[in-house]
């Protein structure tokens, strides 16, 4: 039997800005930079062909990307993304939280997508690559990181029904503070029971933009009734799907957290992973199992459930006090951050801001 030699490590060139932003601009956005809102200097990207496989990796400055018309991503929706966090710890070195997950997930994304998988050692290199040129943009302290966005699209210039045999990976980054307003304040979900995000079989358990693009919709109904965020539940079985763009957690009275089972329509998040992990090892029951919304409404208003939370990149854990439709609200028990949510997003956010000892492995160092 032959085997065939994994392809050798992408080298990258770099290609620096000659108009970088000044130190006096870079801090004043670091000081309050939002989310998604400002850019660094720099950029990764690497090209793929069918024919020659993944090639021309290079850090060049941060700018528009030119494509044809006919791109492929414009007609047919061959997209995926990923999106991690860069955190500076206290003594100036940089590290991300589990990335070759998101690597692997991208993969999965890619191939359910019909585009090309980059091999995680490729995807680790393209972070750590970009964090060499723009370090001084990974801000320090609490709440504050450097979110790191690769993503994967067909820029074959082709409108026939078939998959892209020409695609680009690439990587921005953007320093964030709190997703929401204040990180420890309880937000409102909208219920939505006529919008799928997702259903079985589809491209639910995908990173792609088509899935966020489903939610928008119901988002800006959502946010019409005062509420930040939605819960989407299945229009034909009643079944809890996930809260926006998060993963949701319902806590019972007996300290257990339940959340709906990844069946493939709902994305299987990183953080979701996490506070599962920590929760067991704090001796707590967790339940993976598909929940219905009445169920859960129920038992809010019984008080059988005395707290939920939402999990996701972004915003590492949100709790939720209040669900509401066009005709009814249910509150959780004291409306405020429950006890359960505050422990697990202390221990998560300590270890990836390196305040508590990371036992599990799962912080890489990116600069080195």
């Amino acid at each position: 039997m032959t085997l065939t030699a994994a392809p050798a490590p992408l080298t990258f060139s770099r290609q620096l800005t000659d108009r970088p932003t000044p130190p006096a601009v870079r801090e004043r956005v670091l000081s309050d930079p939002g989310f998604g809102q400002h850019f660094t200097d720099h950029m990764v990207i690497i090209d793929w062909t069918a024919g020659e496989g993944w090639q021309s990796a290079r850090v060049q400055p941060y700018g528009p990307i030119e494509l044809e018309p006919a791109a492929a991503v414009f007609h047919y929706g061959q997209e995926v993304f990923e999106g991690l966090k860069a955190y500076r710890h206290s003594d100036g070195s940089m590290w991300a939280f589990r990335p070759e997950r998101n690597a692997a997930r991208l993969q999965r994304s890619a191939g359910r997508l019909a585009l090309p998988q980059l091999s995680t050692d490729d995807f680790l290199a393209s972070l750590r690559e970009l964090i060499a040129v723009d370090a001084d943009w990974v801000p320090g302290g609490d709440e504050h990181s450097l979110y790191l966005r690769p993503f994967l699209f067909a820029n074959e210039p082709f409108v026939g029904v078939r998959a892209a045999r020409r695609a680009s990976y690439q990587v921005i980054a953007s320093p964030a503070g709190p997703y929401f307003a204040s990180e420890l304040s309880p937000v409102s979900l909208w219920l939505s029971t006529e919008h799928a995000r997702a259903g079985r079989g589809g491209t639910g358990a995908a990173k792609s933009g088509g899935n966020y693009a489903a939610s928008l919709l119901p988002q800006a109904e959502a946010q019409r009734h005062g509420c930040s965020q939605v819960l989407f539940a299945d229009p034909s079985t009643g079944r809890i799907d996930e809260a926006g763009s998060m993963n949701v957690f319902f806590v019972t009275q007996e300290g257990a957290l339940l959340t709906p089972a990844v069946t493939g329509s709902i994305l299987e998040g990183i953080t979701r992973d996490s506070i599962m992990q920590i929760a067991r090892e704090r001796g707590r029951e967790v339940v993976e199992r598909d929940l219905q919304l009445d169920e859960m409404l129920d038992g809010i208003a019984s008080g059988a459930i005395t707290e939920i939370f939402a999990t996701g990149t972004a915003a590492v854990v949100t709790p939720i006090s209040r669900l509401a439709d066009r005709d009814r609200e249910w509150v959780t028990a004291d409306a405020k951050t429950g006890p359960v949510a505050r422990e697990l997003r202390a221990e998560l956010t300590g270890i990836q801001h390196g305040r508590i000892a990371d036992r599990h492995g799962w912080m890489h160092r990116l600069d080195r």
